[in-house]
């Protein structure tokens, strides 16, 4: 089983930046497949961005250019960088890990971009 903690997020003014982390349990975490999800109330949940394990990233298209996700093996985590914050970017953000067939996922860390 993996854990999956977030942090890093918060209250944010339009056109702000915020980074947010992702540290995971597990030995094997460089072999992991890692997502960010969001979701915003009364909407469904949203991927974001992916990274493999060989660092490959794939991002939505609302955030391409905006977001950069990324990872630290030594470290356990993974990381989105958010810059440009909108306020449509407000939301929950999750991480998960998909391993055979389930998904396993945090907490939620809160953003919110508000003027």
């Amino acid at each position: 089983q993996v854990q999956l903690v977030e942090s890093g997020g918060g209250l944010v003014q339009p056109g702000g930046s915020l980074r947010l982390s992702c540290a995971a349990s597990g030995s094997i975490f460089s072999m992991y497949f890692m997502e960010w999800y969001r979701q915003a109330p009364g909407k469904q949940r949203e991927l974001v961005a992916t990274i493999t394990s060989g660092g490959t990233t794939n991002y939505a298209d609302s955030v391409k250019g905006r977001f950069t996700i990324s990872r630290d093996n030594a470290k356990n985590t993974v990381y989105l960088q958010m810059t440009s914050l909108k306020p449509e970017d407000t939301a929950v953000y999750y991480c998960s890990v998909p391993i055979l067939g389930s998904h396993y996922w945090g907490q939620g860390t809160q953003v919110t971009v508000s003027s």
